[in-house]
């Protein structure tokens, strides 16, 4: 018996080394490309390269446009994607029915969250940009887009929405209130951090995708920023995706430039989520 306890021991010290040397290593490799990619372009950062167009001139170019057209795309995406996941999640947790049906599409939403970004792309360039005709506007990208996070979204803010003790739903019927006032009143509050958390982070992964942009044919060159909902656009990693393409050693740095300046995005976006999480949890106490 002390030869088995001792021999669990030591597989579990084991298993905490090598996941300690594997989390190191991937730190070391992850300091090692942010170095990379901040020595070649922070010297390129300057106010001309985030207020310039994009330019065939290496010393002229900026990403006033990918930033605009990134923008346009965070505010269009929030805007459907989060009452339609928030939405659906509060149908299929507190109103449907645990049938075989339900089962089967909460089996469909987990697996479309792993179905990789390209697909997307191909199912918004045949619905959104053929049949619809929406062309290659900012609302063909921002409804794909959308499409791309809404399984995220939906079990994010489902697994927010399950973790809410029954207690508490109990004593809002045991009070008298009906099941859409304790929704509103009792679990979205406290579910909220959850949810806002999924949300933003959802929203992360939309604004680093390229795949899904260049099957819907976003544009890679603009000098103009879009005004409206039906006008070409580009984004931060389409213009990326173009300078690190071109032939010349300085764009190769230029892209390097908008790495960084994505990456400031997406942190920012993050930190956000952390900060909200941590803000509204101090007052969850069950």
């Amino acid at each position: 018996m002390k030869k088995n306890i001792t021999s669990r021991h030591y597989k579990g010290d084991l298993f905490k080394i090598l996941c300690g040397i594997s989390t190191i290593i991937a730190l070391i490799v992850l300091a090692l490309l942010l170095w990379d990619v901040w020595n070649d372009g922070h010297s390129w950062i300057n106010l001309g390269f985030i207020t310039n167009f994009p330019s065939r001139f290496a010393e002229r170019a900026g990403i006033k446009s990918a930033i605009w057209g990134t923008i346009w795309l965070m505010i269009l995406v929030t805007l459907i994607s989060f009452p339609l996941g928030i939405g659906a999640a509060i149908h299929l947790q507190e109103y449907a029915r645990k049938t075989r049906l339900t089962n089967i599409i909460e089996i469909n939403i987990s697996n479309l969250a792993g179905v990789p970004s390209i697909v997307y792309g191909i199912l918004g360039l045949a619905l959104f940009v053929r049949t619809l005709q929406l062309d290659r506007s900012i609302l063909s990208g921002a409804l794909t887009m959308s499409l791309l996070i809404l399984p995220i979204i939906i079990i994010s803010s489902q697994e927010a929405i399950r973790a809410i003790p029954t207690s508490i739903r109990e004593a809002s019927y045991a009070l008298g209130a009906t099941k859409w006032q304790t929704i509103r009143n009792h679990v979205l509050p406290y579910a909220l951090p959850g949810i806002l958390t999924g949300n933003i982070l959802a929203i992360s992964r939309a604004i680093g995708e390229t795949a899904p942009l260049i099957m819907i044919g976003a544009l890679t060159f603009i000098a103009f920023t879009p005004i409206s909902l039906n006008d070409p656009f580009t984004a931060m990693p389409i213009q990326i995706f173009n300078w690190i393409s071109r032939p010349q050693e300085e764009f190769h740095f230029i892209a390097a430039a908008g790495i960084i300046v994505l990456l400031v995005f997406l942190l920012t976006m993050n930190a956000a989520a952390i900060l909200i999480r941590n803000k509204y949890q101090k007052y969850q106490k069950w």
